[in-house]
């Protein structure tokens, strides 16, 4: 059977009706894959998983939300839908509003998109506005204009975002016929952990799993609000994606670690840009580098001897890593030139023969 989308799949755990016009790229159904090469590489005696969400049709965790939003906002006459965006949420919401016959405006903080992300959203043909500032002040914008005017939200404040976005717990509990014990995931705007958290609940509540996981939320520690608990103005971090100083859902991310026992901690930029490059290097799997904010949270825990012998450990892979490719060409160029081959013998010879 193909896969319909997460609508379709998990239709019984989602506000929706008959009269919802499914707006579908056939999005969730991603792979949830062992890590073992990168568990015995940090000496962390877990299985490991990277639910890599990478491979959604945008290429990023923002489908599963936008699906709903975007067909929500159709049932409701919506014509125009508006985002502020780091980049993923722009995206995925040009994209998602175009397949359902509407019209995308996408606020973005001036010259700090990555040019992949900025991309999707052109090919789309959705408007792009850029506000001069960061992240913040353009969600502040556009929350206060679609209370307004007729015009629908689409940032995860939207509660249809993160109703779709807890699908991938679900997904997570499918496969592996259980909760994991530790659920590792990169924060920004924090509504992926709260939806996560939610996913697991109502999965508890429905005896499909005998247990809840520990929530695991990891901030850049230039843009770690939560962490410090203050509103950072000027957050900085290599990791665009959860550059964000004052996160919409900071309250309910709190809640999340809180409840399952879990935690919201920071790891450094220099420690997201390792554990990026472990993830490929030694998994085969490339990601975006706000993306590995997770797995760094998992080594620098694992090295503070956190984990028990045999803990199952999931870590959420946010975004793809072409979403970023500047950053991986920029940072790589400085250790190493690609070679150039001249003829047979310079071919053998990088070879290693």
């Amino acid at each position: 059977m193909n896969w319909p989308g997460i609508i379709e799949a998990y239709r019984q755990f989602l506000p929706v009706s008959d009269k919802t016009p499914v707006v579908t790229l056939e999005e969730g159904g991603t792979p949830l894959l062992p890590a073992p090469r990168l568990a015995a590489h940090i000496g962390a005696e877990i299985d490991l998983y990277l639910k890599y969400e990478g491979v959604n049709p945008t290429g990023s965790f923002k489908d599963r939300g936008m699906t709903l939003a975007i067909s929500k906002a159709k049932e409701e006459g919506a014509e125009k839908v508006i985002c502020a965006s780091t980049g993923n949420t722009s995206a995925s919401a040009a994209a998602y509003s175009v397949r359902g016959g509407m019209k995308a405006y996408v606020l973005i903080p001036k010259g700090k998109i990555s040019l992949g992300k900025l991309a999707q959203a052109l090919m789309h043909r959705a408007t792009i506005l850029e506000v001069a500032g960061n992240f913040d002040e353009a969600l502040s914008l556009v929350t206060e204009v679609s209370k307004t005017y007729p015009i629908t939200l689409v940032n995860s404040i939207n509660p249809f975002r993160l109703q779709g976005q807890k699908t991938a717990a679900f997904e997570v509990c499918d496969r592996l016929s259980e909760a994991p014990t530790h659920h590792f995931l990169p924060v920004g705007n924090a509504g992926n952990i709260t939806a996560y958290w939610m996913g697991y609940k109502e999965y508890l509540k429905n005896g499909k799993i005998s247990h809840l996981p520990k929530m695991m939320g990891f901030q850049a520690a230039g843009a770690a609000p939560i962490v410090l608990g203050k509103v950072v103005a000027e957050p900085k971090t290599i990791a665009s994606a959860i550059r964000i100083g004052n996160p919409a859902g900071w309250k309910t991310a709190q809640e999340a670690a809180l409840e399952s026992q879990g935690k919201i901690d920071m790891v450094t930029d220099e420690e997201i840009i390792a554990a990026y490059r472990l993830i490929a290097e030694l998994e085969g799997v490339f990601c975006e580098p706000a993306s590995a904010a997770g797995v760094a949270g998992v080594i620098k825990l694992h090295q503070q001897g956190y984990f028990k012998k045999n803990d199952q450990v999931v870590c959420t892979l946010t975004g793809h890593g072409l979403k970023d490719a500047d950053f991986c060409l920029k940072t790589s160029a400085k250790e190493k030139e690609t070679g150039i081959v001249k003829d047979k013998k310079d071919l053998l010879q990088a070879l290693g023969f």
